[in-house]
């Protein structure tokens, strides 16, 4: 497939602590497309919650004024800035103007904690979807929810999901089947454990832990 429209403009914003797999999913989904802005406060390395640096690319000021996508991630580090004046301006700034706002995971809450969610359907990591409410947002229990030009992601590996979802709607069902296709994209998890409903209570009880634990490690 030839690719003859302007390549897209996304803003996708980086935070210590952040999960990876939030990130790089719709990263790589978007990458034949897109001039990927990884932003975040400074350019300094930052680290993931699993360790792992990146680098970001442009500062909030440096990102583009006007955006196709902007876009948030979750992770147990985004507890820490959910009430940083940078980060929301930056969300709400480029949110007021971008074609699509989106984010994957616990993202959602950022979005919200900068207004932009408010009237709209959403979702998030299933641990934290009902705190959607908060931001007078309407949870949903869904891999991908899409409510005008709001785009929001489940937990995690939902964000390859969220990517083609998106990519379908800027640049037609035939690039994300492509990208699709490319990236071998063809789930069959070993496990039926991948939502709170085939998982099982105890289960259930056992990631929460792990999951607060974590985040408890972060606020150290």
């Amino acid at each position: 497939m030839k690719e003859t429209q302007p390549r897209l403009e996304i803003g996708m914003l980086l935070y210590p602590g952040l999960t990876l797999l939030d990130l790089i999913g719709p990263q790589t989904v978007f990458s034949w497309f897109s001039n990927i802005h990884l932003v975040w406060k400074t350019t300094d390395l930052i680290f993931t919650d699993t360790g792992i640096g990146i680098q970001p690319t442009s500062t909030f000021e440096t990102c583009p004024r006007d955006l196709d996508v902007v876009f948030a991630p979750g992770g147990f580090g985004q507890q820490a800035i959910m009430d940083d004046p940078e980060v929301l301006a930056f969300l709400a700034d480029r949110g007021s103007r971008a074609r699509y706002v989106t984010s994957v995971c616990s993202g959602s809450l950022l979005l919200g904690a900068a207004g932009l969610l408010k009237g709209y359907k959403a979702t998030s990591h299933w641990s934290a979807r009902e705190a959607l409410r908060m931001f007078e947002a309407e949870p949903v229990d869904a891999r991908v929810v899409v409510d005008r030009n709001r785009i929001t992601g489940g937990g995690v590996t939902a964000g390859i999901d969220f990517g083609l979802v998106l990519l379908a709607k800027l640049r037609g069902n035939e690039a994300a089947k492509l990208t699709q296709l490319a990236m071998e994209y063809d789930p069959d998890p070993p496990f039926d454990a991948g939502s709170p409903k085939s998982a099982g209570p105890a289960i259930v009880e056992q990631a929460m832990a792990v999951m607060a634990a974590e985040m408890g490690k972060l606020a150290r």
